[in-house]
């Protein structure tokens, strides 16, 4: 499928992996990129985005990506303006890390894992991008219906691909409870959607970055990177955001591909 002249969806874009591919899909072409974000620097991107191509390309929206209404209406006013959404990169996320159960050395008592806390890790970084994928998904279901077309035939080549940002704690990373069992959840609906969404010609897989330089994995602090990171990293360093960016488009563009695709420069974590 041809990054070039599609029209994409995009939430997390204001930074790191989110920002990196934003601007690399408007490298390699595409049409109109909605930009979605909570955090106002998202205005930025698509400025920069703008700039670079010297035309209209980013259209930056402001909001909360697990509201049900904001996401129907993004989707409304970048269909109106451009067409079907073709790309969806529901790359947002979030991390709340703590143990699952730990006992506090001074009162001797146990404390298990906030239960609203992980309400909302599972909230931002399952349900929403599932929700933002089957969006699209039903938008292109419309489109073909209203025009009389029925089940894909793979001649009318893809008509779409949602690339779901995974991560290489969804095989289990200590202190990410929460994280951890929503990326391994984006495998299972990646696997669903693909099987029910090539009806219509739409395509699903998961990108599974390891650890890359974005603010989320800075603000685990320099001590934590050098002493529990980098030792693990066969590289020796943080990933940087444009090389999961050229994943995703590697992804998105190349439909012999398809499940998941681990970009976690040789990762693994110690036994201790």
């Amino acid at each position: 499928m041809l990054i070039k002249d599609q029209v994409v969806m995009l939430t997390g874009a204001a930074s790191g992996i989110g920002r990196a591919l934003g601007l690399e899909l408007a490298n390699r072409g595409a049409k109109a990129i909605g930009l979605v974000d909570l955090n106002d620097e998202v205005f930025n991107v698509a400025t920069q985005i703008n700039e670079n191509a010297g035309k209209t390309v980013g259209l930056a929206f402001q909001g909360d990506v697990t509201d049900s209404d904001f996401r129907r209406s993004i989707y409304d006013d970048v269909n109106a303006r451009h067409g079907v959404v073709g790309i969806c990169v529901p790359a947002a996320g979030l991390t709340r890390d703590s143990l699952a159960v730990k006992v506090d050395q001074e009162t001797g008592q146990t404390h298990i894992y906030p239960e609203e806390t992980f309400r909302l890790v599972a909230e931002v970084d399952l349900i929403a991008p599932v929700y933002w994928a089957l969006e699209m998904v039903a938008r292109v279901a419309q489109y073909r219906h209203d025009r009389g077309m029925r089940r894909w035939n793979p001649a009318e080549g893809v008509q779409g691909a949602i690339i779901f940002i995974g991560s290489v704690s969804s095989q289990g990373n200590k202190g990410q409870i929460a994280y951890a069992s929503s990326k391994a959840g984006l495998e299972g609906a990646a696997a669903t959607i693909m099987k029910e969404a090539i009806y219509y010609g739409v395509r699903c897989g998961v990108l599974h970055p390891g650890f890359t330089d974005t603010p989320m994995v800075q603000a685990l602090g320099e001590e934590y990177i050098s002493k529990y990171v980098l030792p693990d990293t066969q590289l020796g360093r943080l990933i940087r955001p444009e090389e999961i960016a050229d994943a995703i488009c590697f992804m998105i563009s190349n439909s012999a591909v398809s499940g998941e695709l681990w970009a976690d420069a040789g990762w693994h974590p110690s036994a201790a």
